[in-house]
């Protein structure tokens, strides 16, 4: 199967946080076309785990992991939208990290790599939208670790984006979530495989890799969807009690459990999933202003939406709602909106019911808006006759394809509504 990713090597010394390193890679993905005025760029970071595959494409057919959200007549519509995600600076599926090597020795870098941080995988991909032409995209987006990127981003080039679409993410991570993820790591470096970080190829600290993914996932979803999913139910495939003693594997959701991590184990490096996890916990938006209500105030953003789910524990609805009215406040005009999925953290990658009209309206409706601001008398001062009247032409094109669109995702809803099927009654 061909690859969609293209590389953008970042010549000399690229500087981070807490060092430095020499020609860094960065993997990213692209859909869409750019338009004349550059203006039309969405910029995606991505949560720890996935790659720049986001989505299908030409190139690329296979299922990216936010398929249901990104294309053409989706929420982040690739007909309107030139849309790029980048895989982050010191993760494994092409972009430079742990795994990669050193290119002063030849050796990969492992634990020679610098301590990584949120603001330096926000910088290398401005550093990617620079090389594509953008200055100015038209959204950052982010879930997870990804909208702690995008608000990295918005802080460290105040002005540059006009809109923030930030996913059950937060300003810092709170206390519960670093104990988490500090348990998770210790998990990895307590395998007698990981050696210090120069594990072999052949001999991967997997047992470590496995438990730190079952603890990951049971902070990804929630005990309600769980107790409606599985219950107490036995399991029935191949890996039950009876192959380990008296503990081996009897519930479905312990099934569950193995059969995610022994997916993980292999796919994943295991010191760039340590990297990744520590630049979440290191992230405090407070460093860009002395407290996170002066430094949400100088993000130069038009507008934001953040959602968060009432579900989720690992970045509890609280921390969505405190960024929120921080932007708000900031004055940037912000939508919180909470969803009631039941799948906790996760939701964002499963309950499409719930998100993907949360996003396709904010995008609609905040393109509207923008028609509106640029539409005014006032902006065409400083523009010739012949560009005010083209412009006039662009808005009103814009304002009719806008109302169409939501208009018809509208009717869409409706119809699902009218046609859904009571699950007591289907068969």
């Amino acid at each position: 199967m061909a690859d969609a990713r293209k590389y953008l090597t970042i010549d000399g010394k690229f500087g981070m946080v807490r060092g430095e390193i020499d020609t860094p890679v960065i993997a990213f993905e692209t859909w869409g076309r750019l338009n004349d005025r550059a203006d039309n760029a969405v910029l995606i970071f991505t949560g720890l785990s996935p790659s720049a595959h986001a989505a299908s494409s030409p190139t690329d057919p296979s299922t990216g992991w936010w398929e249901d959200m990104l294309g053409p007549g989706k929420p982040i519509d690739s007909r309107r939208y030139f849309v790029v995600c980048v895989n982050s600076l010191g993760s494994c599926f092409g972009s430079t990290g742990p795994a990669s090597n050193d290119p002063n020795t030849g050796e990969r870098y492992r634990l020679d790599f610098p301590v990584l941080c949120l603001e330096d995988i926000a910088r290398a991909a401005q550093r990617v939208l620079a090389s594509l032409g953008v200055e100015n995209p038209h959204s950052v987006v982010g879930s997870s670790m990804g909208g702690m990127t995008a608000l990295a981003y918005a802080l460290l080039f105040p002005g540059a984006a006009r809109q923030l679409l930030s996913i059950s993410s937060a300003a810092r991570s709170l206390p519960f979530s670093i104990a988490l993820r500090s348990l998770q790591r210790e998990l990895i470096r307590k395998d007698p495989c990981w050696l210090d970080g120069r594990y072999l190829d052949d001999a991967l600290p997997e047992t470590g890799m496995r438990l730190a993914r079952k603890l990951g996932i049971i902070t990804y979803r929630s005990a309600e969807e769980w107790a409606e999913r599985y219950g107490r139910e036995r399991a029935t495939d191949n890996i039950s009690s009876g192959k380990a003693g008296p503990f081996g594997i009897d519930f479905e959701i312990e099934s569950y459990l193995q059969s995610h991590a022994n997916k993980f184990v292999g796919s994943f490096d295991a010191n760039c999933y340590l990297y990744l996890s520590r630049a979440m916990d290191l992230f405090d938006a407070s460093d860009h202003g002395g407290s996170i209500e002066a430094a949400l105030s100088r993000t130069g953003l038009e507008s934001a939406l953040i959602i968060g789910v009432r579900t989720d524990f690992l970045f509890p609805p609280q921390q969505q709602e405190e960024l929120a009215t921080h932007l708000e406040a900031g004055g940037v005009k912000t939508k919180f909106s909470l969803l009631d999925s039941i799948q906790g953290h996760d939701s964002f990658l499963v309950d499409m019911d719930r998100f993907r009209p949360a996003v396709s309206e904010f995008l609609i409706q905040s393109d509207l808006d923008h028609c509106r601001v640029i539409a005014r008398p006032g902006m065409a001062k400083k523009i010739d006759a012949r560009e005010t009247v083209q412009r006039g032409r662009m808005v009103n094109r814009m304002r009719g394809e806008l109302n169409q669109q939501l208009r018809e995702r509208h009717d869409a809803a409706d119809f699902e509504t009218k046609t859904q099927v009571n699950p007591g009654e289907a068969n």
